[in-house]
């Protein structure tokens, strides 16, 4: 595999990543647009990480943290590239950023459908809480 590199991103990726979602994430978010990314990297320029291979963006994380919890978001991987280290190699990079951000403990948001995803998180460490439950409201019209 040619050496990959893991960077932030950049207000000039945000097409890329968007269309990059659409082939390689599971399922959609209200927040997959646009202005959802650029809100995203104007509040926190650091938190959206890619991977690249020879200039390809091949996998993604957002590393979001808010002073007090650190919040994995978007972790994705090219279909034709997955299980070669890449979701692997994000996660460190998110977890690195968290320590030195201050961060004690981080968590994943993960659909329940999808096994394949599962089956990374236990593989990086993670675990399921099943004592919680995610509670959400939409603040505008449209969102869900």
């Amino acid at each position: 595999m040619s050496e990959l590199r893991i960077r932030c991103a950049a207000l000039s990726d945000v097409d890329i990543v968007l269309r990059f979602w659409r082939d390689a994430a599971e399922g959609t978010s209200i927040s997959d647009d646009r202005g959802g990314v650029d809100r995203l990297l104007a509040t926190d320029p650091a938190a959206l990480l890619l991977a690249e291979l020879d200039g390809e963006l091949v996998g993604t994380v957002i590393a979001g943290f808010d002073g007090w919890r650190c919040h994995l978001y978007r972790l994705a991987v090219h279909p034709e590239r997955r299980r070669r280290g890449i979701g692997s190699a994000l996660l460190t990079a998110a977890e690195e950023r968290f320590v030195r951000l201050g961060g004690r403990r981080g968590d994943a948001m993960v659909l329940v459908r999808n096994e394949t995803a599962h089956h990374a998180w236990r593989g990086a460490g993670y675990q399921p809480q099943e004592q919680w439950r995610r509670w959400v409201k939409p603040l505008t019209d449209g969102d869900h």
